[in-house]
């Protein structure tokens, strides 16, 4: 009991230094989320925003309707076993046209599909587009990577390619990482338009609970948006070419001023060809100037 009260207290005590420190103890307590497949993973990804939440609630309703179907017919079908069966019904009826069981087995599957189609319905029309967007985000797909557009913030533009296996840091994820992720603010609503350049891509991001087409020749609508910080995994579920398998999706969420420090340098860096963080620089080989040349990334890409 003791060492129980000590717990208690001592998590009193770090909530009260957190609230202490403000905002910042606030975002020291909000731990980044990942949103990833994970190893035996059982359900859907954990939710990162309010379409994901829907969805989850949609799929749960589903779920629980299948599973009192199947109860049902399960015990209808032990019932029919026990009763029926040839040692206490050796002269089985004959009966049929029952009228009463032929109008409850098609009212009963009616309702059932009423009570799923209307939160389907209703659904589809909240994940189709947001009425209020405060960032519009351009987004193409190509064979085979993602070219992003931010005509809110600057109209920069960029590629964003998969990293591959011999590329990868400590505890970077296999076939997901990519060199330039989708940046986003936390709580914003984001307009994703989403068209291709090729062939029909998918833009999809499970945790955000974001799925869209990317077709040549079309502009396609939906949103998303994150409503804590962390970095969001997708990848293109449309078969594209031989390299479908290997076209993931980063979307990470920071907060609002950590979003318009990143968007007000990308607008430079991104123009220029290369990655928003630090500068990239080729070796110096002797006789070379010595101020290092950057390397166009795009350029040395195509």
């Amino acid at each position: 009991m003791t060492g129980r009260f000590a717990g208690l207290l001592g998590l009193a005590l770090l909530a009260g230094g957190l609230a202490a420190l403000g905002p910042m103890g606030v975002a020291l307590a909000q731990e980044a989320m990942v949103g990833a497949p994970v190893p035996w993973g059982i359900g859907l990804q954990a939710s990162g925003g309010p379409i994901k939440d829907a969805i989850s609630s949609f799929n749960s309703l589903v779920f629980w309707i299948i599973v009192a179907i199947t109860i049902f017919v399960f015990l209808l079908l032990v019932y029919v076993v026990w009763k029926f069966r040839a040692e206490v019904n050796p002269n089985p009826s004959r009966t049929s046209h029952n009228t009463t069981l032929e109008i409850a087995w098609t009212v009963v599957p009616v309702l059932i599909l009423v009570i799923i189609a209307i939160p389907s319905f209703r659904l589809i029309y909240y994940q189709d587009r947001t009425v209020d967007a405060d960032i519009t985000v351009n987004v193409q797909g190509r064979q085979w990577y993602w070219h992003y557009g931010y005509p809110d913030n600057g109209n920069f533009t960029f590629d964003s390619y998969p990293v591959q296996n011999e590329d990868l840091q400590a505890g970077q994820m296999r076939n997901l990482e990519v060199d330039n992720p989708l940046v986003i603010p936390v709580g914003a609503n984001v307009r994703i338009l989403s068209t291709g350049q090729d062939v029909i891509h998918s833009f999809f991001v499970p945790s955000l609970g974001v799925q869209r087409y990317s077709i040549p020749g079309r502009t396609l609508e939906t949103w998303m948006r994150a409503d804590r910080p962390g970095t969001f995994y997708g990848q293109c579920n449309q078969i594209c070419g031989v390299n479908h398998w290997f076209m993931p999706i980063v979307v990470r969420a920071v907060p609002q001023a950590e979003f318009d420090a990143w968007a007000a340098e990308a607008q430079t860096r991104f123009a220029q060809g290369l990655p928003p963080g630090a500068p990239r620089a080729i070796a110096v080989s002797p006789g070379a100037p010595a101020e290092p040349t950057q390397i166009n990334v795009a350029e040395v890409r195509r």
